[in-house]
């Protein structure tokens, strides 16, 4: 998927239905599907610790990105308020993503790892390598924590269904954008 296809989410942006570009599922109870995944940015350096090469991982980012060519809906059951509940799966990831950017940050935080290879460059290629694997492994542990906040999501406001409950989230959202 080309850079286009993904929407980071944003204060100043709102989904739409033309971002659900995927077909819906009549297999599913859904009305609507929202693919939200954490992007994850970081900065792999290295030091000569005695006569070994050890690298570090710093400056991590995370990035909440929505999948429209992933993302579906029924065309029948598009409603506003449906829209409303979907906009809030995207706000959720955005809710917890100061929080988890830390836990992540923490797990690389003053230490240092072995490097593998033969020479230096081999060396700075199997560390951005490594690197990938451990940062990888602890997104996707964050985003299986994602997808239980979700489920509850769903569950607490029925779909979006159970207004009060929709409303208690929307609140809270709209936190994210400032507005009041």
């Amino acid at each position: 998927m080309g850079q286009n296809n993904i929407i980071s989410w944003s204060a100043d942006y709102l989904l739409n239905w033309s971002d659900f570009r995927a077909e819906s599922n009549p297999a599913v109870f859904e009305d609507a599907h929202s693919i939200i995944k954490y992007r994850c940015t970081w900065i792999v350096n290295s030091d000569a610790v005695g006569s070994q090469i050890r690298f570090f991982i710093e400056n991590v980012d995370l990035t909440v990105e929505f999948y429209p060519l992933l993302s579906w809906v029924r065309r029948s059951q598009a409603t506003p308020q449906l829209l409303k509940h979907e906009q809030g799966h995207f706000d959720l990831a955005e809710l917890f993503r100061s929080k988890i950017k830390k836990q992540i940050q923490s797990v690389f935080d003053e230490k240092k790892f072995p490097t593998r290879g033969q020479n230096s460059e081999q060396q700075k290629q199997f560390a951005r390598e490594d690197s990938g694997l451990m940062i990888a492994k602890e997104v996707e542990k964050w985003e299986k924590y994602l997808s239980e906040k979700q489920e509850e999501y769903d569950k607490k406001t029925n779909y979006g269904q159970i207004i009060e409950k929709q409303q208690e989230y929307d609140d809270t959202f709209k936190k994210l954008r400032n507005v009041f």
